[in-house]
């Protein structure tokens, strides 16, 4: 084969390298510059000339071929490879390379970090070949094992190459040598080249001399996705969720506790007074000859009054308040209040004659019961407060409530 193509080689021996290396868990190969592994960096690709071997040393070992330059570091020894190929072919599958090579515990077959030319020049000088390299992600991407024993170890490789003959027919087709790198302990590399095989490529229907199409396969199933069911379903769905959600938080709303509605603030106490005696004055009792029943009624009125203008019911003088209490106890509450009351006077008339009336047995007459109630009328609009307010008695009934 031709030799004069070193620099091409080395393109291709980087290119491979890649190809193996995703075996390795590298990168996929991007159409850059060749990169250097981190840990060590890789020599200069040596010339095709080997330097004249300096004194005290051996000169490194080198072979060229138009694919691949093989080299081995000055005193060291190539490493034992032993190679499997097939020895025919499909044209358009996979062929693949089985390499088994035996080296150092802590040398590395095809290390990581490589980037390949697929432009190279050495690449397209080996698909002259008309085999080609398949993408290292793709399905026939490399394999790699390695098994250490002692201070040794066995790596084997698998690399897999297309036969892509030009014509029909059968072809006698020969694998260029491939350059398999590998990486020393010390840093050093070396690169070994492989042998060239001869493989008889057949023609994928080749062993049929009249072949015919194959039929079609058995028709599979075909389910079809009605979307606009879908979606109604799906719609259907989310608006009953959230009905029954609304549903819920009506009837929880309607289950609450309810504040109770506060009760009306009761009316002032001189209102119902002089609403009181207004249907006692238009009872008619009076003209019925009903004095007694008249009398009492403007007596109890007044007692209801005072009770609560003043407050009785809350003075502890009597269980029923200003209506049981005796006149004594009426007058003795009356006068502790502050500011003085102007018409105690009237008051304590009013009292002393209900009690000649109750207690003496004293029959009013029609005049006496009309005086009784224009007095009474008399002192509570005397006492209605300049600024009306509701009393002690009210107020306090009122929280109560």
């Amino acid at each position: 084969m031709n030799r004069a193509h070193p620099l091409a080689a080395s393109a291709l021996a980087t290119a491979l390298s890649m190809h193996a290396a995703a075996a390795d868990g590298g990168s996929a190969p991007s159409a850059s510059v060749p990169a250097l592994p981190t840990s060590a960096a890789l020599p200069p690709p040596p010339p095709s000339v080997p330097p004249p071997a300096t004194s005290g040393s051996a000169a490194p070992k080198q072979r060229v071929d138009a694919t691949c330059t093989e080299f081995v570091p000055a005193g060291k020894s190539r490493p034992k490879v032993v190679e499997t190929v097939a020895a025919r072919g499909t044209a358009g599958h996979a062929l693949a390379l089985e390499l088994t090579i035996e080296h150092g515990k802590g040398e590395r077959v095809y290390p990581n970090g490589f980037k390949a030319d697929w432009e190279s020049d050495a690449l397209a000088l080996f698909e002259k070949s008309q085999f080609f390299v398949p993408h290292p992600e793709g399905a026939a991407k490399p394999t790699k094992t390695t098994a250490v024993d002692g201070t040794t170890a066995t790596t084997k490789v698998t690399l897999y190459f297309v036969p892509l003959p030009k014509k029909s027919g059968r072809h006698t087709l020969t694998l260029p040598p491939v350059p398999i790198a590998i990486s020393r302990a010390g840093g050093a590399q070396v690169t070994l080249c492989t042998a060239p095989h001869t493989v008889v490529v057949e023609d994928p229907t080749a062993n049929d001399p009249k072949p015919l199409p194959r039929g079609n396969p058995a028709p599979l199933r075909q389910l079809e996705v009605w979307e606009a069911a879908k979606q109604a379903t799906l719609v259907a769905l989310i608006a009953l969720a959230m009905g029954a959600l609304t549903a819920w938080l009506l009837a929880w709303w309607r289950r609450r506790p309810k504040k109770a509605v506060p009760a009306p603030p009761p009316r002032p106490p001189w209102e119902v007074a002089l609403e009181e005696l207004f249907d006692t004055r238009n009872a008619g009792l009076i003209d019925q000859e009903r004095f007694d029943e008249h009398y009492d009624r403007v007596c109890n009125t007044m007692r209801k009054y005072f009770g609560d203008r003043y407050g009785f019911d809350f003075e502890g003088i009597s269980d029923a308040g200003a209506l049981e209490s005796t006149t004594g106890e009426i007058l003795s509450v009356l006068r502790r209040v502050v500011p003085p009351i102007l018409v105690l006077d009237q008051i304590e008339t009013f009292l002393k004659d209900a009690d000649l009336v109750k207690f003496a047995r004293l029959t009013p007459s029609a005049e006496d019961c009309q005086r009784a109630l224009e007095q009474a009328e008399r002192i509570v609009r005397t006492t209605v407060p300049e600024t009306p307010q509701r009393s002690p008695g009210a107020a306090r009934a009122q929280e109560a409530t």
